[in-house]
């Protein structure tokens, strides 16, 4: 976790809230011609958005861009096992992105269409939550 996170917001510790039902904000694409559209509503956690990220950079290889939509904001707090109650919420332990069902995760465009197919694929088998590919 960077300090830089921390600092740019306001009260570091958050109350779990609901998530929602379908986002209709976000649902089409707005910068490249495939993307990765979220089927399910879920939590996505910091490093398994990053290797998703990875893996579709990797099949990339230079031949396309890659857009992210989603950013991990909301922050986990645990404390240790052994504890016991009360003295308050305990520190953060990780950092999530709450993904409504509807929304895009990625955004890519490129030349070679089987390929962009096959990164996307790549990436969505990193993600926790069903996706599916869509196109422009």
């Amino acid at each position: 976790m960077s300090i830089n996170k921390l600092k740019q917001i306001k009260y570091k510790k958050f109350k779990k809230g609901r998530l929602k039902n379908f986002e209709f904000k976000i649902n089409n694409l707005k910068f490249g011609t495939h993307g990765l559209k979220a089927v399910q509503s879920g939590i996505i956690k910091e490093h398994q958005l990053n290797a998703a990220k990875q893996a579709i950079t990797k099949k990339l290889k230079k031949n396309g861009k890659l857009w992210v939509s989603i950013f991990t904001n909301f922050a986990v707090t645990a404390k240790p096992v052994g504890t016991r109650m009360g003295k308050g919420k305990g520190p953060v332990s990780h950092w999530i992105a709450k993904v409504s069902c509807g929304s895009n995760l990625f955004e890519i465009c490129g030349f070679n269409h089987n390929l962009l197919f096959t990164a996307l694929k790549t990436g969505s088998l990193k993600l926790p939550i069903k996706t599916k590919i869509i196109k422009n």
